[in-house]
């Protein structure tokens, strides 16, 4: 299809675009933003006007209210990175808070329009492992001289915004939200004479110096009364006014930062008027609180998660390296056993601070690797920083497990044990429902099958999860290892398994082997036993864990399979006989029609762009059949087409059909499909006896292939 692509650009502008890039690529602006396109299907390009600003580079200066940010999107999109990055390490240059919270701001603005600036703040893992991981080249500033970065691109900065911190740290928060609004830096008077010793005599825009505001209540209502309806409020920075790190993306999405304590009465209603005016299932906080509860519990009142990020780094550089979530293929399990099943989780990955810094380091641990572990990270670095994601999966083993940390898409606690309150959803869907709609999308997106529950779930709340998020295996509930009457295991819907992990946040691995004792010395052999608990990272990271096999071996010799979190689900229903994902036992055997790829590809758990079957041929058919060895109870298929792997949306096959037969000769219809142009197709049928299931297509994708990302099967005794 050839578009007609209007471009806000001068002739020349659009000369040097094209000079930078590939000939064959040109930039569009998608709702004011350059987006790349490819020349080829452009038929006119037309001016809309010749007057605005462009930087060095030709590229037009955006401002906040120009990205383009959609809805099924945490972040906008912002252009690629530039083939070199400055970058800066402000530890090393001794910077105060004050001018790492102004670098901060000036990274962001540079980077709305082209990400060109790293900045180094916590040094906790080596500063190249993640430009390496992005494949970006980055050029260091000299330390000595740090303002010649700003020098570089001071083009591109309006003037100054003047504060000062001397009544009430609070004003640092709210010079970086009118920053970002008008392209300014949040200068003190101090650092704007040390701009000017640097040859940087920048206007000052809007002077906050006469203000009297001593607390926070007064600063964040002059910020609401003034300039709340200017910010975008698809984003809110919750943030320690002289905490540099997420302003970044904060200031380059024209979002408000504030620090608000929801304990304190006054400052609590504050912050509920922002909540109120966001929308839960796409807007969310990104930071943290004064405290945890009060704070992640606030949102969730409002039916809205938290992605904590206090001190994640170049959010505007790595959400900018847009790339597919290359998810790893899930290792088949062995058949059911009457043993005991355990299930150990690794806490903190929720946080996406912790994933960038100490589990960089952890990750590392000889102990990883020998024995099923199961670490929580956060299914939001799929838009945030999909290659932190992608990093983590190239270097697992069949043995490292990922899952979603508390509760779901971020941070959302459904009911507090603290202070024994539901603060969403516990009787009425109308919160909790847009929240498990967006989980649901990033689970599937960022590959993870298991959720983390803080602290308990009501019936009311599990009937939403297994309503909104059928990617899931299972739940599992903190229950803040209560040795008396322990939360109560149940199954949602008759398949989804909810379960406490007891112990929780245990650490150490004699704390998690008491537990399990309780459980594993009623066992008799007679059926399987399952336990699972979780463990705190900061005392019990994988050296310490992997001692685990030789504990629990002693309680019952030989009894004791350590497995992986997905596994553990599986097992958990098959023995339950309520449906599981049959295409993970390690007897199944795939065929197919020709194919270009292993045809394992076709149900290996992996729908990613190196993990897809694809015909051999473009006539448009192809066929792959699952054969079980036994008979199941199939209830559900899934077929992951082409866009779910990273291609577009027109490469889905459009006609199939899924069958089922119990010898492989007759063969039953489970579903005919017309058309299609969805992504996923997941359908539930009455269950129907079978050991084979085929999918056929009859008509592929717009250029002949047909390609299968992933096949599922859900099956019971």
């Amino acid at each position: 299809m050839k578009k007609i692509v209007l471009l806000a650009t001068a002739i020349i502008g659009a000369a040097q675009l094209l000079a930078q890039h590939s000939p064959t690529m040109i930039m569009k602006l998608t709702n004011e933003a350059a987006i790349r396109t490819d020349v080829s299907t452009v038929e006119k390009i037309t001016f809309a006007d010749t007057l605005y600003n462009l930087n060095a580079n030709g590229y037009r200066i955006l401002e906040a209210d120009e990205l383009c940010w959609p809805d099924d999107r945490l972040l906008p999109h912002f252009l690629p990175p530039a083939g070199s990055l400055r970058s800066l390490d402000m530890s090393a240059a001794k910077l105060s808070n004050e001018e790492r919270v102004m670098f901060c701001a000036f990274q962001g603005i540079i980077n709305r329009t082209l990400p060109r600036i790293l900045l180094y703040n916590h040094n906790e893992e080596p500063q190249n492992t993640w430009p390496t991981a992005h494949s970006l080249r980055a050029v260091p500033i000299a330390t000595s001289k740090p303002y010649s970065l700003i020098d570089m691109f001071k083009d591109e900065i309006k003037g100054l915004v003047l504060y000062s911190n001397k009544l009430s740290e609070h004003y640092s928060n709210l010079a970086a939200t009118i920053a970002g609004l008008y392209r300014l830096l949040p200068t003190t008077p101090e650092i704007r004479a040390t701009l000017i010793a640097n040859g940087l005599d920048f206007p000052v825009v809007e002077d906050l110096t006469a203000l009297t505001m001593n607390n926070a209540v007064d600063v964040y209502n002059y910020l609401y009364d003034n300039y709340w309806s200017l910010c975008n409020h698809r984003l809110l920075i919750s943030e320690r006014p002289t905490i540099p790190y997420v302003h970044d993306i904060g200031v380059a999405c024209g979002s408000a930062c504030v620090w608000l304590d929801p304990r304190v009465n006054n400052e609590r209603i504050l912050l509920d008027k922002m909540l109120r005016e966001m929308t839960p299932g796409r807007d969310f906080v990104l930071g943290w609180y004064p405290e945890e509860r009060s704070g992640v519990g606030e949102a969730t009142r409002f039916g809205l998660t938290t992605v904590p990020a206090d001190f994640f780094e170049n959010a505007t550089v790595y959400t900018s390296v847009n790339k597919p979530v290359r998810i790893p293929s899930v290792p088949k399990r062995p058949k059911l056993e009457n043993k005991i099943y355990a299930a150990v989780y690794i806490s903190d990955g929720d946080n996406i601070q912790y994933c960038q810094h100490a589990m960089a380091k952890i990750f590392e641990q000889g102990g990883r690797g020998k024995m099923a572990m199961n670490w929580t990270i956060s299914p939001a670095l799929a838009d945030i920083s999909p290659m932190m994601l992608n990093y983590y999966y190239r270097k697992a083993t069949d043995n490292d497990c990922f899952v979603s940390g508390p509760s779901g898409l971020g941070y959302a606690m459904p009911y507090d044990a603290h202070n024994s309150r539901y603060n969403a959803g516990a009787t009425s869907a109308n919160l909790i429902t847009p929240y498990t709609q967006l989980t649901q999308r990033y689970l599937e997106k960022a590959g993870l099958r298991v959720i983390t529950i803080w602290d308990n779930i009501s019936s009311t709340q599990r009937r939403v999860y297994a309503e909104n998020c059928p990617y899931l295996y299972g739940l599992t509930i903190n229950d803040w290892e209560r040795q008396e009457g322990r939360l109560t295991p149940a199954v949602q819907s008759r398949w989804l398994p909810v379960t406490p992990l007891y112990p929780c946040y245990a650490n150490s691995i004699d704390v998690i082997t008491d537990f399990f004792r309780r459980d594993i010395t009623n066992f008799r052999g007679t059926e399987p036993m399952f336990v699972t608990g979780q463990a705190t990272v900061w005392e019990v990271g994988p050296d310490n864990l992997v001692n685990l096999k030789d504990k629990l071996d002693a309680l019952s010799p030989g009894n004791v399979n350590i497995v992986r979190a997905d596994h553990w689900f599986s097992y958990y229903n098959e023995a339950r006989h309520l449906p599981f994902n049959i295409t993970l036992l390690n007897d199944m055997q795939i065929t197919s029609s020709e194919t270009r790829t292993d045809v394992s590809y076709a149900a290996d758990g992996s729908p990613s762009l190196s993990n897809i079957w694809m015909s051999k041929d473009s006539g448009g058919t192809g066929w792959v059949q699952l054969d079980f060895k036994e008979p199941y109870q199939v209830s559900r298929y899934v077929v992951r087409h082409a866009e779910a792997a990273g291609y577009d949306a027109d490469l889905n096959s459009r006609d199939f059909t899924v069958e089922t037969s119990l010898d492989g000769q007759t063969w039953t219809t489970a579903g005919t499909h017309r058309d299609n142009d969805a992504a996923v197709t997941d359908v539930t049928i009455s269950p129907i006896e079978a050991r084979y299931v085929r999918v056929s297509v009859s008509d592929g994708g717009s250029d002949g292939y047909v390609r299968i990302a992933d096949i599922e099967v859900y099956g019971a005794h």
